[in-house]
């Protein structure tokens, strides 16, 4: 059984999370959404928060499973037996910095990273600026799945 886990805040899940899900589950036999909790990072919506939206976005999708954890992503794959860390990719930088993590990952286990690029009408969507959208009482509603309401 092919399983991988695709980590992040997702504070909050955007289009482009959710354009890098569904495609990647066409990928695997389960994915693993796997929300990291760090305690030095200040979120704008709540843990519980967060997974309700991405629940209530694929509450059609059986092989969509939804946690949360904390540590190093490399060791919740082995706890979770999963063979593959699922990463998608916005632009070079992106790459760059996803490239040092999936070669540091694969020193430190046999998991391997699968990169999967934004969709093009996507790809300027990050959770960065879905929040300051937010913040400036703009128009979000075009960036995030239905899901998610303020």
């Amino acid at each position: 059984m092919k399983k991988a886990i695709f980590p992040g805040s997702f504070d909050p899940i955007t289009l482009g999370h959710v354009d890098i899900i569904e495609r990647g589950v066409t990928l695997f036999d389960e994915l693993v959404i796997a929300i990291g909790i760090n305690s030095d990072k200040k979120y704008m919506f709540s843990l519980e928060e967060r997974k309700r939206f991405i629940e209530e976005t694929f509450k059609h999708e059986p092989k969509i499973k939804v946690v949360t954890y904390s540590g190093l992503t490399v060791n919740f794959c082995k706890e979770v037996n999963a063979q593959f860390i699922l990463r998608g990719l916005r632009n070079p930088a992106d790459f760059e910095f996803e490239k040092a993590i999936a070669h540091t990952n694969r020193k430190l286990s046999e998991i391997e990273t699968v990169f999967l690029l934004t969709s093009s009408g996507k790809s300027y969507i990050s959770s960065s600026i879905v929040r300051d959208v937010i913040r400036n009482d703009g128009d979000y509603t075009g960036l995030v799945p239905d899901a998610v309401k303020i």
